[in-house]
């Protein structure tokens, strides 16, 4: 069972409708939970690096730092498919 977090950024206020957005995103996936971070994203990274934690569960891409690292991108393929988005993507 994958060991996943809750980040939520500490400027983020109140912070139970994204914590409870991400509960049951993990109830339904059945990560094995063990927290909420509201540390800086690097704190999380850390742990990601570590072997710590194997999933971050967020409440809205937005709250990602746009600098953030590792950073995973989907090459959607603008051009060959019309710039339809990948199903349970945003085109951002």
């Amino acid at each position: 069972m994958e060991i996943a977090v809750i980040w939520i950024p500490a400027d983020i206020e109140p912070s139970e409708p994204a914590i409870a957005k991400c509960l049951h995103h993990l109830r339904r996936h059945s990560y094995r939970f063990a927290g909420t971070v509201r540390a800086p994203w690097e704190t999380v990274e850390q742990s990601m690096i570590d072997g710590e934690v194997d999933v971050v569960v967020i409440a809205d891409f937005a709250h990602l730092p746009p600098d953030r690292s590792p950073r995973i991108e989907l090459a959607s393929g603008d051009d060959a498919d019309g710039g339809q988005p990948v199903p349970g993507t945003q085109l951002h």
